[in-house]
């Protein structure tokens, strides 16, 4: 934990290839276990470092939350499985205690022009809240949610958005490692596990907790802010499976998918207490 009595801006300290959790990374689901946001940007991170840069894009990435990350020191590696011309794909792990406790990959491809004519998408997009009431910052800020038909439209109240409509958010993520500014990719990696949230979030609030996240992007994002909007939930025998968009304010730039399993037994109600969206893990 952070030994100063600023407030953290990011969700781990480093100190060589040892990465501290911060107090923003720890979960709602238990205080001592950190979220599945803090866990997919530090491997984000770490396959950037791999795979990234030379005119290739991540493109996909997925991650695998089999173990709970404890508030504890963690320490990442990353193997190269293809280095093309075209394609790159790159394996990473998080390794706590000795033990492998999330595991990713991602495929970075080259830039290149697209080929000709038409293609059917969507004809309508999510839409950010507008500048004056989420005007850009330099710094981390409060998320703003909406849910279909809300009546004041966005807000900063968990508990006023909880029911059983369609949600979104709007944020600027905190960074992942004190002293660095996070990467496009490494924003969109933490904010894509809040497609559980999204996704999961009901009447009685939040009940599922993931156990992955696969982020596919076309491009990455512009700017600091990042939205997501829920697109479907599918849900049986305790088992969902949850799809949102990811957008800025240049329009949309990809898909988020994730699975998760009932944990019922430690069901997040935001109409009891407050509780901040990054921490859902």
């Amino acid at each position: 934990m952070s030994t100063t009595g600023a407030v953290p801006t990011a969700f781990f300290s480093r100190a060589g290839d040892v990465f501290t959790p911060l107090r923003p990374a720890t979960s709602n689901w238990s205080p001592d276990m950190i979220h599945g946001a803090s866990v997919c940007g530090l491997l984000a991170r770490a396959l950037e470092a791999a795979g990234g840069g030379e005119n290739f894009i991540p493109t996909r990435l997925t991650v695998d939350m089999f173990r709970p990350a404890r508030t504890s020191p963690l320490t990442t590696s990353t193997t190269t499985v293809r280095d093309g011309n075209r394609i790159r794909v790159v394996d990473a792990e998080a390794i706590q205690n000795g033990e492998t406790v999330a595991r990713a990959s991602a495929v970075f491809l080259h830039r290149s022009a697209p080929p000709p004519g038409e293609m059917w998408t969507r004809e309508e997009h999510p839409v950010p809240p507008s500048v004056d009431l989420a005007p850009p910052s330099d710094h981390p800020t409060a998320p703003w949610f909406g849910s279909d038909g809300h009546p004041d439209g966005w807000s900063n109240s968990l508990a006023g958005h909880q029911g059983a409509s369609r949600k979104r958010m709007w944020t600027h993520q905190l960074g992942v490692v004190e002293g660095e500014a996070p990467s496009p990719f490494a924003r969109a990696a933490m904010i894509g596990d809040a497609t559980s949230l999204l996704t999961n979030w009901g009447s009685c609030g939040v009940g599922y907790i993931n156990a992955d996240l696969t982020l596919t992007l076309c491009r990455v994002p512009e700017g600091p802010e990042l939205g997501l909007e829920a697109d479907n939930h599918v849900s049986a025998d305790g088992i969902s499976v949850g799809t949102a968009t990811m957008y800025d304010r240049h329009g949309s730039l990809g898909t988020c998918v994730v699975t998760a399993l009932s944990n019922v037994q430690r069901q997040i109600d935001f109409t009891d207490e407050a509780h901040t969206p990054h921490a859902m893990r």
